[in-house]
């Protein structure tokens, strides 16, 4: 058999295809996914996620979501999902920039919701610009 990958965030299926491996940002840690694993659901937290397709590594940033893995299946649903080229480095830099000020210039009343969003919106940004730099070097 062979492990079947699909990304799906709110917008669209972004992948779907048979993968050789699946590397997560679990919220515990990094989980790796071989054809065959142990059934798991898992939240994810903004980070990488890799796969290989015929003897290529892929590289994506994704934000947070889950993943439901079961023995020949990783289902991946995430509200973020982006290849380094597909990354505008300055609009994520200004994006992560203007959270940043909102969040540190909140006073100790302020919505914890709000806070939770700013400090999403700044991991996203920092998954995202992790991936395009280390991509470019």
């Amino acid at each position: 058999m062979a492990l079947h990958l699909e990304i799906v965030t709110p917008e669209k299926k972004i992948f779907s295809d048979t993968v050789g491996n699946v590397y997560l940002p679990g919220a515990d840690g990094e989980l790796g996914i071989l054809d065959g694993h142990a059934a798991l659901v898992t939240a994810l937290k903004p980070g990488e996620l890799r796969y290989e397709k015929n003897g290529q590594t892929v590289l994506m940033a994704i934000g947070t979501g889950f993943a439901e893995v079961t023995e020949h299946r990783v289902n991946v649903l995430t509200d973020l999902a982006a290849e380094a080229e597909q990354i505008d480095e300055s609009k994520v830099e200004e994006a992560m920039q203007r959270a940043e000020q909102q969040l540190a210039g909140m006073s100790h009343d302020h919505d914890a919701e709000e806070v939770a969003h700013l400090q999403a919106v700044i991991a996203k940004s920092m998954a995202q610009l992790h991936l395009k730099r280390r991509h470019r070097n």
